[in-house]
């Protein structure tokens, strides 16, 4: 059950009403890196938790704080869309609502489907659809998945927080900026308290690691062609992060056969030249 008092979980202010900023302001609303992406992934991860308690409560809590943010943004494009800078307003004078929504720089559709607020979009108008919101039942795996979900939303705040002069938007973008500083460490601080990388790693570490094929479980591939540079790291050498082997590097060479498939089936109805022997390499004479 949730529930609501009607207040902002931040105050939002807009001095100066920018059209522009609205549109850009729906990227944290509706876009891969948006709140309607953290909010929902921690929803559905809390709804589908399996185990301790405190962890299904603490991804409940966040993803309604998430809604608050939601909130906070949708109540931020409004406001920004009551006014657009004088010159498109002069431009505009005479035109409907629609066209000067188009010349101020805003979504024609944040009038023309919303009425002067905000969408369930990207900054493209592109509706949300919920793809990228991970929910896979291993604790481990969603919280490496939060983690970088909010790392993305921490970049896009701060590139937004640089492209607007208005003091109360970067206010807005100034405590959204901090609330994802939290996050991030919120969930790494799960993946330390179940053990940290070598207690999760490999994910799931419920699978018998012996029974997968061991002799390739930490080596890095290199995939470069002749005279192209080998990376050297963290991750060609030295111990493994869940401290069971040893990285290596290795030039990669094929280790399976050329693929040889059968004809297609009759009933895929594929052309009468691919239903002869697959193994021919080239036209036949006659052709």
């Amino acid at each position: 059950m949730f529930y609501y008092d009607g207040k902002l979980q931040y105050p939002v202010r807009v001095e100066t009403p920018d059209p522009r900023f609205a549109r850009l302001l729906q990227q944290a609303i509706g876009g891969v890196e948006g709140e309607i992406r953290v909010c929902l992934q921690y929803l559905f991860q809390a709804f589908g938790a399996r185990g301790p308690v405190k962890y299904r409560q603490m991804l409940l809590s966040t993803g309604t704080e998430e809604i608050g943010h939601i909130e906070m943004l949708a109540t931020a494009v409004a406001l920004n869309l009551e006014g657009s800078p004088a010159a498109a307003r002069e431009a505009a004078a005479a035109a409907n609502p629609a066209v000067a929504a188009v010349m101020g720089g805003m979504d024609p559709r944040q009038f023309l489907s919303a009425g002067m607020a905000a969408l369930a979009s990207d900054a493209n108008g592109v509706p949300f659809d919920g793809s990228h919101v991970y929910a896979s039942g291993n604790l481990a795996a969603d919280m490496y998945a939060n983690a970088t979900a909010e790392a993305t939303g921490r970049t896009l705040a701060c590139r937004l927080f640089e492209l607007t002069d208005d003091p109360g938007m970067k206010d807005m973008l100034r405590f959204l900026i901090a609330r994802d500083t939290m996050h991030q460490q919120q969930w790494l601080a799960v993946i330390e308290e179940l053990g940290g990388h070598q207690g999760t790693l490999p994910i799931p570490n419920s699978f018998p690691q012996e029974t997968e094929l061991v002799e390739v479980s930490y080596d890095y591939f290199f995939h470069g062609i002749e005279g192209v540079p080998v990376p050297e790291g963290r991750f060609t050498q030295g111990a493994s992060l869940d401290g069971r082997d040893e990285y290596r590097l290795r030039v990669s060479v094929p280790m399976g056969e050329e693929p040889l498939l059968a004809p297609p089936l009759p009933q895929a109805y594929a052309e009468t030249q691919q239903m002869l022997d697959s193994s021919a390499s080239g036209p036949t004479s006659e052709q």
